[in-house]
């Protein structure tokens, strides 16, 4: 993420106004409006408070890595199809420019009014700009069960502009979801309480809502998904860190290459638990198929290894 675009992205509004506020008219007057979102995880959040009165399409398949995803033609499509398109922000999408640029669909920023904070600083870390720079805005935040209420909040709202005649049923749907995100979080906090100063060590810098949530040190290999991932100066790092914190287990994300943690792993004795799962959903059979799974499993997956 440019690091010039960092303050610019706390000014997001919710929905910028395309050339018609609820796409093109659907030849079949029968079809169901046409959501399309970035990635899997605001997909599932969408069709929880859609339900039957929407269809939902995610850009970004299942297992693939959002940050820097290459749109096919199928995807451009569905832009082009689109009567809403609903986005992260904070450019977690490096490739939404080019992409909406196909489409006249009015775009939702799920992120809007999170408490945006930026990546976490580690002091001495090789990717720490210094004090006379920021680092980018941390645009992970659905995997804080506090943020995601926002979350709900933006597409509740963005779903009831475009069908003005489901708003009450979007409502008891948004309500619903927001009442299994506090539960989530209250039994979550509970167990992370009983804790001794909890270290979480991954491989991308994705997890410091959820860090803040639980109250949770983070430590990671580089601060966000890009080209220089697991450089020979990121793993000395968090070998150092590890070492010095006696850490006992380190994570990575599913969407990545975990052979840095793995020597991480190898070099510190340190064991490799996860994979946890933040930036993609499973297939509905899996460990985390939707975004409460995601949470709970991810969440689960780390408190444990202190237990």
């Amino acid at each position: 993420m440019p690091k010039h675009m960092t303050a610019v992205a706390l000014t997001l509004p919710l929905v910028l106004t395309a050339c018609s506020p609820t796409g093109e008219e659907h030849d079949d007057a029968e079809s169901l409006p046409l959501v399309v979102t970035t990635f899997s995880v605001l997909a599932d959040i969408t069709e929880e408070i859609g339900g039957d009165r929407i269809e939902v399409r995610s850009i970004t398949p299942i297992a693939a890595e959002v940050h820097e995803y290459d749109p096919t033609p199928s995807d451009v499509q569905a832009a082009t199809d689109a009567d809403l398109i609903i986005e992260n922000g904070y450019w977690l999408e490096a490739w939404f420019g080019q992409f909406i640029a196909h489409s006249d669909a009015p775009v939702a920023i799920a992120s809007q009014s999170i408490d945006a904070r930026p990546i976490t600083r580690l002091p001495g870390h090789p990717d720490d700009p210094g004090e006379d720079e920021d680092l980018p805005i941390d645009p992970h935040g659905w995997i804080s069960p506090t943020q995601s209420l926002t979350y709900v909040d933006n597409i509740e709202a963005a779903l009831a502009e475009l069908s003005p005649e489901d708003a009450d049923y979007f409502a008891e749907q948004a309500e619903d979801y927001r009442a299994e995100l506090e539960t989530l979080l209250t039994d979550a906090q509970q167990r992370a309480a009983a804790l001794e100063d909890p270290v979480l060590v991954t491989c991308e810098g994705a997890f410091g809502y959820l860090a803040e949530d639980l109250g949770l040190t983070e430590h990671y290999l580089w601060p966000l998904n890009a080209e220089n991932e697991g450089t020979p100066q990121q793993v000395e790092a968090q070998i150092q860190f590890v070492q010095e914190n006696n850490v006992e287990t380190v994570f990575c994300e599913s969407t990545v290459n975990d052979a840095a943690q793995a020597q991480v792993a190898e070099t510190t004795g340190a064991e490799r638990a996860g994979p946890l799962y933040v930036d993609s959903l499973t297939e509905p059979d899996g460990p985390a198929g939707t975004h409460l799974d995601l949470l709970e499993y991810t969440i689960n997956t780390i408190l444990s290894s202190y237990e």
